[in-house]
């Protein structure tokens, strides 16, 4: 059993350093430097992070709805004795993590961000994903804030607070896994757990400067996290690094051990979606993703323009309704009878969006949809992955958006791109970009269903590239 143990340390071939620091993984294939300090404990980690929650120059109220931090404590001791007998129960044991706030913890409601449910009964057992968080060792030392319900790419919450985007404290954080991408940003966790419905993961990655994953959709349960649509949620992960979203990836998935090993960049097939994924790029955006596809074409990446017709008929089908207007309307309109007033007026005027679809229009979105995700399957056999910007817009400022009207304007902008994602499902990553004194640009690497081991070694070549 203790060598079964030590075997699922390879899972990344950074995973020996990973948690060394927040701020440190271990490159690939390279030996650590003589005379570098040793790797501090779990238990330090974890004081460093609390540290940095209870700050109050900082955002960690905003950020953190619940710490954790006795528990915390305990488990991250625990770490630190195994790692003293030379026991390990994963690639995760002692990372500190935090979960989103729409998880089931049991002992406690489930607020997912909001006032409605904060006096719910509380959860019997802990969601699946927790359970295997916790089963590696995982040190969960908070759950994060969030848009009410997941409902908005923006990140705002009025009913706890909107975190400061770490960039720029007025600018947004994206959502909805908002609280998520600031506490791996600022060094409250070292890995944040989120979900994605239509970029919620992508989004506050690419605002933030740090990176998301979505996962193919059957990779993870979902499970235990309130959901938004059940057709389209999934459960991903933000980190510091390509190896640090492989290694919570794979263990939330219960997948066997492997190594990430970047993929050779000469011959790499990417196409670029030609169309609406390019359109209404601002200026930083559009410049940053220009000088992106020149350094992969220097690379040897091979390049190809790539025009996508499914990308109308994916616009057709939901020109009546989005899947999480519908289904979440289903899933709210007991409580909004009842509570309407409870809820952040933005999301609740999403949400009855839902109202007037028949279920006739519901059932062909669902025939529809199916038949769009096998047609681009086949469409993008011939490439290893499609590139494109994660957003349209940098991280608009909190004033921007303090209309309705220019919020609607924003959201959409947000999550035109990582929606088209959730809706082929398909697995997508977002990167990154070397900032050079500009605000955060995310590049995102989008894969068939099914091929994420192979978009994470992907993605860990071109991070390689723009690190060097």
């Amino acid at each position: 059993m203790q060598m079964v143990r030590r075997q699922f340390l390879h899972l990344a071939g950074a995973a020996t350093a990973l948690f060394a620091s927040p701020y440190l993984v271990q490159a690939q294939g390279q030996a650590p430097k003589i005379g570098a300090p040793p790797p501090r404990s779990a238990r330090e980690r974890l004081e460093e992070a609390l540290a940095r929650i209870a700050d109050q120059k900082g955002e960690g109220v905003r950020t953190c709805l619940t710490v954790y931090a006795q528990a915390a404590r305990s488990a991250a001791d625990a770490a630190d004795a195994r790692a003293r007998d030379g026991i390990t129960l994963g690639p995760l044991d002692g990372a500190i993590i935090s979960i989103k706030d729409l998880f089931d913890v049991a002992g406690e409601p489930t607020r997912a961000g909001s006032k409605v449910l904060v006096d719910a009964p509380p959860a019997s057992i802990d969601a699946p994903v927790v359970r295997r968080l916790r089963a590696g060792g995982a040190v969960i030392v908070a759950k994060t804030n969030m848009v009410e319900f997941a409902f908005s790419g923006i990140g705002l919450n009025p009913h706890y607070g909107t975190p400061g985007n770490p960039a720029d404290r007025t600018r947004v954080p994206g959502g909805s896994s908002s609280g998520a991408a600031v506490a791996v940003a600022d060094g409250m966790c070292e890995i944040a757990i989120g979900t994605d419905t239509g970029g919620s993961t992508r989004i506050p990655a690419a605002f933030c400067g740090v990176v998301g994953y979505k996962p193919t959709k059957s990779r993870v349960p979902t499970e235990g996290a309130f959901p938004l649509s059940y057709t389209l949620d999934s459960v991903g992960p933000i980190a510091k690094s390509v190896a640090g979203c492989a290694t919570a990836d794979a263990v939330m998935a219960g997948d066997d051990p492997w190594t990430l090993e970047p993929a050779p960049l000469q011959g790499l097939r990417l196409g670029i979606p030609q169309g609406l994924p390019l359109r209404d790029l601002d200026q930083t955006v559009a410049a940053q993703f220009s000088d992106a596809t020149k350094a992969l074409g220097r690379s040897g990446v091979r390049l190809s323009d790539e025009p996508l017709p499914l990308l109308d008929d994916m616009v057709r089908v939901n020109s009546k309704a989005s899947f999480s207007v519908a289904e979440s309307y289903v899933l709210h309109r007991e409580r909004l009878a009842t509570r309407a007033a409870d809820y952040d007026p933005f999301v609740r005027s999403r949400i009855e969006l839902g109202r007037a679809l028949p279920t006739a229009d519901y059932l062909a979105m669902l025939r529809d949809r199916a038949a769009l995700v096998r047609a681009m399957d086949a469409r993008l056999a011939d490439l290893d992955a499609l590139v494109l910007p994660t957003t349209s817009i940098v991280a608009p400022t909190i004033a921007e958006v303090s209309s309705s009207e220019s919020l609607t304007a924003k959201n959409l902008l947000v999550l035109r791109n990582p929606a088209i994602v959730n809706f082929f499902d398909l697995c997508a990553i977002s990167l990154p970009l070397p900032r050079a004194g500009a605000l955060p640009v995310g590049l995102m690497l989008v894969a068939r269903n099914g091929h994420d081991r192979r978009l994470f070694r992907m993605a860990a070549a071109v991070e390689r590239l723009f690190a060097a």
